[in-house]
């Protein structure tokens, strides 16, 4: 079946607490929330493997099947997914994976780096000790969990770097790279088939320009950080595409640091 690698996943593994008819209305909307949340994880990370293939398209009602759910967590696990750019609405109760595109890619490198290089300015003149030691901390976990080949482990120190670079900008701008970051994950899994090594050094120059309160210079390193990664990708899936506007917002930010 097309869903046939999250046969594994019972309904068991997905929900915890079995739904129980002598439950109370609150128990019930707990549990349901759990279980959008735990059938999101699992259906993310097929997504985000490739099991379920980029434009794929999905029944509901075979999908609640495989995953052995009902429909409720599944919808709600659904609109999740779809807020996240990884699920597109099809019509009668279809779902289809979203497609990858060299038009996406840019798309989302341009935002990252026109608001994460500003939301950086922001955040630098306020970083401390303490934040610098934190930054320390996480790129000194993603070098462990890289050495040990853990990319599922090297996720979460890599996201507290990038969000510990710009978290002092504000709540608002915290959100919204929160929801980019996110966003990039396919693209992310996608840079990896690359060489990363580059990536490696690329964290450790922009540590050491923030160390030394240098803005311009952490701002470039950060925006061509990003850059890097979209070019390759846009090259891996789509030859020949021009991201005019990815250069574009790269040149402008380059102008600011010049």
């Amino acid at each position: 079946m097309q869903c046939a690698r999250l046969r594994a996943c019972t309904k068991k593994q997905i929900l915890d607490v079995p739904w129980e008819t002598t439950m109370s209305a609150n128990e019930q909307e707990a549990n349901g929330r759990q279980g959008a949340g735990q059938v999101h994880d699992r259906v993310r990370e097929a997504i985000l493997n490739a099991d379920l293939a980029p434009g794929m398209v999905m029944s509901q009602v075979a999908l609640a099947d495989e995953l052995g759910v009902s429909r409720t967590p599944l919808r709600e696990a659904l609109r999740r997914l779809q807020g996240e750019g990884l699920v597109e609405a099809e019509p009668n109760r279809r779902v289809r994976v979203a497609p990858i595109t060299a038009s996406d890619v840019e798309e989302l490198y341009a935002l990252r780096i026109a608001i994460e290089v500003e939301a950086l300015r922001l955040s630098l003149p306020l970083l401390r000790s303490q934040h610098i030691a934190r930054l320390q901390g996480s790129l000194a976990e993603m070098d462990h969990y890289a050495d040990v080949k853990d990319y599922a482990g090297w996720t979460v120190p890599h996201a507290a770097f990038h969000a510990q670079l710009t978290h002092l900008a504000g709540d608002r701008f915290a959100l919204l790279l929160a929801q980019l970051f996110d966003h990039a994950e396919r693209y992310r899994r996608l840079h990896l088939k690359h060489e990363k090594g580059a990536w490696d050094a690329d964290h450790r120059s922009i540590l050491k320009a923030v160390k030394t309160g240098d803005a311009d210079r952490s701002a470039h390193l950060l925006a061509h950080h990003f850059a890097r990664t979209a070019f390759e990708v846009i090259e891996s899936v789509e030859p020949g595409y021009e991201p005019d506007r990815l250069r574009q917002v790269l040149a402008d930010m380059d102008a600011l640091t010049t």
